[in-house]
């Protein structure tokens, strides 16, 4: 089993900045991508950033720009850095991790850090 803790989420000001950090208990390499997603009152989950084990990263298209993801395979870490945030950013922020094969293992979660953007 794996585990995900994130840290980072709090309160803070239009405009403002955060970074999240998910930190595995296995070596983020052995997945296929890790990623952030988060889910707001009233909405559906959605995709935040991924980055894949080849490097490669993608955001949803509205977050581009002022989101972007990172990883230090050697501290098994996976950030979330966050800039200009707004009101919309509000949410709680999800890490995950995507097994190689999903005929032998499943995704994997983290229990979530809340991020509250707020004048």
């Amino acid at each position: 089993q794996v585990q995900l803790v994130e840290s980072g989420g709090g309160s803070v000001q239009p405009g403002g900045s955060l970074r999240l950090s998910c930190v595995a208990s296995r070596s983020i390499a052995s997945f296929d991508a890790m990623g952030w997603y988060r889910l707001a009152p009233g909405k559906q989950r959605e995709l935040v950033a991924r980055i894949n084990a080849d490097g490669k990263e993608n955001y949803a298209g509205s977050l581009k720009g002022r989101f972007t993801i990172s990883r230090d395979s050697a501290k098994n870490t996976v950030y979330l850095q966050m800039n200009d945030l707004n009101p919309e950013d509000t949410a709680a922020y999800y890490c995950n991790a995507e097994p190689r094969d999903l005929r032998y293992e499943m995704n994997y979660w983290g229990t979530g850090t809340l991020v509250i953007v707020s004048p």
